[in-house]
C-alpha cells in the first residue's frame, strides 16, 4: 500500500497533510509513515513463514530512535555496523541479545561494548579482527560468537558503490580463506564459530543474485560441517532493491518463492538483513523552493534542501521521483537542484514540475526512508532538518530542527 497519496490535489502521508506540516514544522523536512514500515515488516515475515529466521533491520539504513522503537516493537533484530548504533538499541528498548555486528573497521571501544550489551554474533571481515575481538573478549573474561562474512563472488547488477560480494571488493573473504580462519579460530578460547554470513549488495532488483549466492553457500556450509564447525546461524545480508524510478524488484513474496526451498536446506536459523526494502519508500523529504531561475538553455528550480540533506543523487546518480506537494495538470520541464556551492548539488534533471511553481511552493522528494537524513551532513554550516513520523492522524516529531547554536556546541574557540 503507498502510504503517500493526493486527496484533493494535497499531498497527504497517512491522515496528515504534507503542506500543513511543512508550514508547521518548516523544511527541509523528512517525513515518514509508520505503517508503511510496520506493513513492509509483517510483509516480509509472513512471506518467510515456516523458515526458521530473524529479521534484523538494518539500521544503517534509517536510524532514527523512533524508527527503531517501532521495529523493535515489531520483536526485529537489528543489524549494525557501528558503537553508536547500538547505542541507539539500546536507548530504543531494543533486544541486544537479537543484534549482528556487520562492518569492516571495528574499534576496541565498539567491540568492548557490543560484548558487554551481550549481541547475538559478530560478522568478522579477517583473521586480525578475530584476533582482536578474542583478545579483548578474554580481556572481559567473558566469550562471545562469530560469523565469518564470506564473500560469494556473485554479481548483484546493482550500482558499483553498493556492490559488495564481488572479489574485487573489500568484504569478506573467498571460500578458501574463510575455511582456513574457521580452522585456525579452533585455538582462541574466548570466541566461539556459531555460522557464516555474506551480504552481497544493496538494491538488488531480481532475484537470481540471491538464489546464486545461497546455492554456492551451501556448498561452504557443507564443507564447514564436515570440518567439525557447527553452523547454527546463516545470514544471508540483505539487499532487497525497492522502486525509485521504474525498477521491478519482487516483492516479499516473489523473494520469499525464489529463496525459501534453497534456504531450507541449510537446516539452520536464517538471519535476514533487509534496511532499505523496509523503510525506503515509506520517506519522502520535503523543501521549500527559494527561486525559479531561468536561462537561455535551462529552467532551474533551486530548493532550500542541498545534498547535506540528501547525498544520494550526488553521490550515485540516483533517482527519486520529485512531486508537488500540490498537484497541477500544467506541468513544464526544470531541473531541480540546491542551494550548496557544488556543481553536484542537484536532485533531478529535466523533471515535470507544475508550471505556475514559484518561490514559496513546496515539493517532495519520494523514497528517502533510507539513505536519506542518516547521510546528512552540516555542509556549508548548514543545519539539518527534522524528521517527523505519521502514525494515522498523529504527527510524532522524531527529531527536532538543528539550531545554529547546535552547530558550535562542541566548538572551542
Amino acid at each position: 500500500m503507498n502510504y503517500f497519496n493526493y486527496k484533493n490535489n494535497k499531498l497527504f502521508c497517512e491522515n496528515v497533510a504534507v503542506e500543513k506540516l511543512a508550514k508547521k514544522h518548516g523544511t527541509p523536512l523528512y517525513i515518514y509513515s509508520k505503517n508503511s514500515f510496520i506493513e513492509q515488516y509483517k510483509n516480509l515475515d509472513s512471506a518467510l513463514a515456516g523458515l526458521d529466521k530473524m529479521i534484523c533491520f538494518a539500521t544503517k539504513s534509517n536510524s532514527n530512535l523512533v524508527v527503531i522503537k517501532t521495529f523493535a516493537e515489531l520483536n526485529s533484530g537489528f543489524d549494525i555496523v557501528t558503537g553508536g548504533e547500538l547505542f541507539k538499541i539500546v536507548k530504543a528498548g531494543g533486544d541486544t541479545n537479537k543484534v549482528v555486528f556487520s562492518g569492516v573497521g571495528k574499534t576496541i571501544e565498539e567491540i568492548k561494548y557490543a560484548i558487554e550489551q551481550n549481541i547475538l554474533f559478530f560478522n568478522i571481515e579477517s583473521e586480525v579482527e578475530l584476533k582482536r575481538i578474542n583478545d579483548i573478549a578474554g580481556e572481559m573474561n567473558k566469550k562471545t560468537r562469530f560469523c565469518v562474512r564470506v564473500n560469494p563472488n556473485v554479481d548483484p547488477k546493482t550500482h558499483k558503490y553498493i556492490t559488495t560480494g564481488k572479489s574485487e571488493n573489500k568484504f569478506g573473504l573467498d571460500f578458501e580463506a574463510a575455511k582456513s580462519l574457521y580452522n585456525h579460530a579452533k585455538n582462541y578460547k574466548n570466541v566461539e564459530a556459531v555460522g557464516v554470513q555474506m551480504h552481497i549488495g544493496s538494491q538488488i532488483t531480481t532475484t537470481e543474485p540471491f538464489v546464486a549466492a545461497i546455492k554456492k553457500l551451501l556448498k561452504l556450509v557443507e564443507k564447514l560441517r564436515a570440518q567439525g564447525i557447527d553452523v547454527k546461524y546463516v545470514d544471508i545480508g540483505g539487499g532487497l532493491g525497492i522502486v525509485y524510478k521504474n525498477e521491478t524488484p519482487p516483492t516479499a513474496e516473489q523473494f520469499a518463492i525464489a529463496v525459501v526451498p534453497e534456504l531450507k536446506k541449510f537446516n539452520a536459523k536464517i538471519i535476514f538483513e533487509p534496511g532499505r526494502f523496509l523503510v525506503g519508500n515509506g520517506g519522502i523529504l520535503v523543501a521549500e523552493v527559494q527561486y525559479v531561475k531561468k536561462t537561455p538553455t535551462k529552467e532551474f528550480v533551486i530548493l532550500n534542501a542541498g545534498m547535506n540533506d540528501l547525498l544520494r543523487p550526488s553521490l550515485y546518480d540516483a533517482y527519486h521521483d520529485i512531486i508537488p506537494v500540490n498537484a497541477s495538470d500544467k506541468l513544464k520541464k526544470v531541473d531541480v537542484v540546491g542551494p550548496i556551492c557544488e556543481s553536484s548539488d542537484f536532485f533531478g534533471r529535466e523533471r515535470k514540475l507544475p508550471e505556475e511553481i514559484k518561490s514559496g511552493d513546496f515539493i517532495a522528494l519520494k523514497s528517502c526512508g533510507a539513505y536519506g537524513f542518516v547521510m546528512a551532513s552540516n555542509y556549508n554550516t548548514r543545519p539539518r532538518g527534522a524528521e517527523i513520523i505519521i502514525d494515522g492522524n498523529s504527527a510524532i516529531v522524531a527529531r527536532k530542527r538543528e539550531t545554529l547554536e547546535q552547530l558550535i556546541k562542541n566548538e572551542i574557540w
